[in-house]
């Protein structure tokens, strides 16, 4: 096996955009697909797609496999989840609903190994599925390597997002625009591109970079990634594969019957 380390930290902090695909669908065959269609990275959903833990075990290999980046988004609150999407080989770790500096201090912790946090040792399905060297190099470089994404999603969160940023073992924010039209609204609408919210949102990346750290968004519609990539935002969900499949079948459709 061709070793496959650790580059989605390098390309961020190098000033790359890297678009990910968003796979909610718990099947390995089709995120491999998905790996292999050009997208530079693909997460992997576990919040409100199908994922579990035997699919990002799967998944995560699928995805290294063809030597690009794998992303997990776990369910709210289950940090102990973080711990085994790194365990299992994935690059960076998307935490939900992260709307304090207790909940980031929570997040790092089960993220970073000491002294940064209080991850427990184990990485031997990573180790092996990307085929790097372990014991003291893994260790050494985990940390740094490894990226922890706390999503901004509502008001309490925005208020935050100073002390957020400063929590060591945080190493970037990820914004959901969807939740946070909703809490933008006091629950009146929910509109991932409001215009109304779009300062707001622009105001988060730039507050990210200017502590040193990362910034990620969803893209609910890819024609807003130019915009978001000028914000600021490195890391840019640009679909989720119900959609790529379903724009996929309308586009054979639409040649087959002559309509293209």
């Amino acid at each position: 096996m061709t070793a496959y380390g650790y580059e989605l930290a390098g390309a961020l902090r190098a000033g790359h955009t890297v678009l990910t695909a968003w796979s909610a669908l718990p099947e390995a065959g089709f995120v491999g697909l998905l790996a292999g269609a050009g997208f530079d990275a693909v997460t992997l959903d576990m919040q409100h797609g199908g994922h579990h833990e035997q699919s990002v075990w799967d998944g995560v290999a699928a995805i290294t496999a063809r030597r690009v980046p794998a992303i997990v988004r776990v369910p709210v609150g289950r940090f102990e989840m973080a711990s085994r999407a790194l365990d299992f080989g994935a690059d960076a770790v998307i935490a939900p609903m992260i709307n304090s500096v207790e909940d980031a201090r929570a997040f790092a912790a089960f993220m970073k190994y000491p002294p940064l946090g209080e991850r427990s040792w184990g990485p031997t399905r990573a180790i092996g599925v990307r085929g790097i060297e372990g014991g003291n190099a893994y260790l050494a470089r985990a940390n740094a390597e490894t990226l922890a994404f706390a999503m901004i999603e509502t008001r309490a969160a925005l208020d935050s997002l100073d002390s957020i940023l400063a929590v060591d073992g945080i190493d970037a924010v990820f914004v959901g625009p969807a939740d946070f039209s909703i809490a933008w609204t006091g629950g009146e609408r929910l509109d991932p591109t409001l215009d109304d919210m779009m300062d707001a949102v622009a105001d988060i990346a730039a507050r990210a970079t200017k502590a040193g750290k990362l910034a990620g968004i969803f893209a609910a519609d890819p024609a807003i990634v130019p915009r978001y990539a000028q914000m600021g935002y490195g890391l840019i969900a640009a679909g989720f594969d119900a959609a790529i499949v379903n724009r996929g079948a309308e586009a054979v459709l639409s040649a087959a019957r002559g309509k293209g």
